[in-house]
């Protein structure tokens, strides 16, 4: 079964509770109960690597459908860089805009979203880095990413507990292509030395590579993403060792 089928066929909803699972549970017609979820029979049906792809899924559409507030506006592009990101299935786009609807009107603000899916992650931070990776490229399908929501993928960054220097640097990884830094890329000074700019690469391609985060269990849409990051790591790093001249 696909991603789309776990999420929109609610496989996961009983296992995932909390908001999330609210959410999943209101458009599949149903209410999920966490007194009751323990006892339910989906959960013998679901892989604890089903749950967390179809919780990453959720979050990302949660997310992505409160960030489409925080500029007042939702434009096509916006929709349109969700769909290609997800490689949506005609079938299942009906579905998938209910779900983004519905949390779009939600009352559960985007920090319960945000911190229950930092809950299931607690110790990946490269797996949250991923999810907002995934918002950014939302934001700036339009061709700029707005003041208001770049204060909100500021606010979901730190409840996932990412300093404000990992946020410059995952910010910088998303600028358009040529104008950013290459150095705030790599998340080091321009007077760093030589081997603390290897050493920093070297810890980025290690912590990011679409193979591990495949084992950690990331939805294949997103493994696409962090092979487009890894580019980006690779070129700035390009960038440095030609203007320093060491290989």
């Amino acid at each position: 079964m696909s991603i789309w089928g776990k999420v929109i066929g609610g496989v996961a909803g009983f296992a995932i509770g909390g908001p999330l699972g609210a959410l999943l549970g209101a458009v599949a017609g149903h209410a999920i109960d966490k007194a009751h979820g323990g006892g339910s029979p989906a959960l013998g049906r679901v892989s604890r690597e089903e749950q967390r792809q179809v919780a990453f899924t959720l979050a990302v559409i949660a997310l992505g459908a409160k960030m489409a507030k925080a500029d007042g506006q939702v434009t096509r592009d916006e929709v349109q860089a969700f769909k290609q990101l997800f490689h949506i299935p005609p079938e299942e786009v009906n579905n998938v805009a209910k779900v983004f609807d519905r949390a779009k009107t939600s009352t559960a603000g985007f920090e319960l979203y945000a911190q229950q899916v930092a809950n299931l992650f607690p110790h990946e931070p490269a797996v949250l880095e991923e999810l907002l990776g995934g918002l950014f490229h939302i934001a700036k399908a339009d061709g700029v990413v707005h003041p208001a929501e770049l204060e909100y993928l500021k606010r979901v960054s730190d409840i996932f507990g990412f300093d404000r220097h990992t946020f410059e640097r995952i910010t910088a990884t998303h600028a358009p292509s040529g104008q950013a830094d290459p150095y705030e890329i790599l998340g080091i000074n321009a007077d760093a030395s030589d081997q603390e700019i290897k050493a920093a690469y070297r810890k980025l391609i290690h912590e990011n590579h679409p193979d591990k985060l495949m084992a950690q269990g990331l939805p294949q849409e997103f493994i696409d993403l962090a092979n487009e990051k890894m580019a980006a790591i690779n070129a700035a790093y390009d960038k440095i060792k030609k203007t320093r001249g060491f290989k």
